[in-house]
């Protein structure tokens, strides 16, 4: 494994004086902030927040990544990994909204029973994670599987990028352009330009917005207006930071399509701890600490429900910092974390995200959304796309994981929807998973790739598991 022989503090040492210390932390977050904002973003519009909602979740959302880096820097892997939203549970929350939204509920409805999903299955990946189990899901959940399922997250949500983004092509292109340019011309000559690319297009497109806003150029009827409410009614702090949605609901179906989710982010997990390995320079990375690393995932993600935010999972972007300064004190990452849980209980910062135009989010949803998918194709890549054996079954799970959900969706807008007589409980869930393309993809996945024979280097495995 190469290691980065850069470091300027290692994993023990602190950063003296506090300042200094103060603002290495204070740039991890900045790392992570864009990503972490951006999947409550997402999410929020299709539940149909309000701006008060909205901060709520952006809220639960920081305190929920803060105390899950607390857990992972110092009991699980003890690597200065930065813990955030997830992506890869953008497709069963939104299927779950789907579903939801049809039953007749409303915002605070379904984020009780997303709680819920989430709860569920962060016990199982603590399961996972404690019980050793990681190395031996990995020869399961080959990238076969993981690529087309990760690829799907982006693929299945197209339908919510150009209609959002249409209200205001100027601001949503403007974003879109910044994150393309950012990214791929100047963060090429200057990597810092590409980490930052996120978070700096999206301020740079909010505050034209908000001149254009107070000029009067823009009206409460014009999308992209900025409306200055929810920071003027939030409070200085909040208080209710335990189930602020209300009690969880908990719906088999739902845990089942949640499930997609966990699996794709343990495999990407297992990756990053090795990453964060090399980048940190730490020699060997023990199995004991890959396990404890997703089991601490597990527990934050736990805890995310209790508080009302979203699953976490490990952030490649502050991987790619702390290579980038050679700053690998876990010191740091902890001032970070503290950052992270003052946000969340700070309200004001959850009112202030919640004035983002929606165009704005989305035209992130036109740059993200195909990244994810692009992600998705690079994962499956490790396998051999030279075989037949692979080809075959990586075009059909992606194909059925598009196909699928619009089968189960037209049988409900035909009013013949899925149903078992006598068994409307186990209608419910077979709908739940075929409307979810995650779930129709690892589960149709993860049966052809371990029934059809194919060797451990044709399915992008090491025949040798580290223990």
């Amino acid at each position: 494994m190469s290691v980065n022989k850069k470091i300027v503090y290692g994993l023990d040492e602190i950063p003296k004086p506090l300042s200094k210390a103060f603002a290495l932390g204070l740039q991890h977050v900045l790392t992570m902030f864009g990503a972490t904002v951006a999947v409550p973003l997402l999410v929020a519009p299709a539940m149909g927040m309000d701006a008060g909602q909205t901060a709520l979740l952006v809220a639960a959302a920081m305190l929920s990544a803060g105390v899950a880096t607390l857990l992972q820097v110092n009991l699980g892997t003890r690597l200065p990994i930065v813990q955030g939203m997830s992506f890869a549970f953008l497709g069963p929350f939104f299927a779950i909204i789907a579903a939801v939204t049809g039953r007749g509920g409303d915002a605070a409805t379904i984020m009780t029973y997303i709680t819920g999903a989430i709860i569920l299955g962060s016990l199982v990946e603590m399961f996972i994670g404690f019980s050793g189990l990681i190395g031996k899901i990995r020869n399961v959940l080959t990238p076969v599987v993981i690529g087309p399922v990760i690829a799907l997250i982006g693929l299945s949500l197209y339908g919510s990028g150009a209609p959002m983004a249409g209200q205001n092509w100027l601001l949503s292109g403007l974003v879109i352009v910044l994150i393309f340019f950012l990214t791929l011309v100047v963060g090429r000559k200057k990597p810092i330009f590409s980490v930052f690319s996120i978070l700096a297009s999206v301020i740079i497109t909010y505050l034209l917005a908000v001149i254009l806003t107070v000029t009067g150029i823009y009206t409460i009827a014009t999308p992209g207006f900025v409306d200055f409410a929810p920071v003027i009614n939030a409070q200085w702090f909040r208080l209710n930071v335990i189930f602020p949605w209300g009690a969880p609901r908990f719906d088999l179906g739902f845990f089942l399509v949640v499930l997609a989710g966990y699996l794709a982010s343990t495999i990407e997990s297992y990756g990053d701890y090795h990453a964060m390995a090399s980048a940190a320079a730490v020699p060997e990375l023990s199995g004991k600490q890959v396990s404890l690393g997703i089991g601490m995932e597990g527990i934050g993600c736990f805890l995310a429900g209790i508080f009302g935010g979203l699953a976490n999972t490990s952030y490649t972007e502050n991987i790619g910092l702390v290579g980038l300064t050679g700053v690998a004190s876990r010191y740091v990452v902890n001032i970070g974390a503290g950052i992270l849980i003052f946000l969340g209980i700070f309200a004001k910062f959850g009112g202030a995200v919640a004035t983002i135009p929606s165009p704005i989010v989305g035209g992130l949803y036109c740059a993200l959304f195909g990244l994810i998918a692009a992600i998705g194709i690079s994962n499956a890549a490790k396998a051999d796309l030279s075989s037949m054996r692979n080809l075959m079954i990586i075009g059909f799970i992606l194909f059925m994981g598009l196909s699928v959900p619009t089968y189960f969706t037209g049988l409900e807008a035909a009013g013949t929807p899925f149903v078992i007589e006598g068994a409307v409980w186990l209608s419910e869930i077979i709908t739940t998973i075929g409307k979810t393309s995650m779930a129709v993809a690892a589960f149709l996945g993860l049966i052809l790739d371990n029934l059809i024979p194919g060797t451990a280097q044709e399915r992008g495995i090491s025949s040798k598991v580290e223990q």
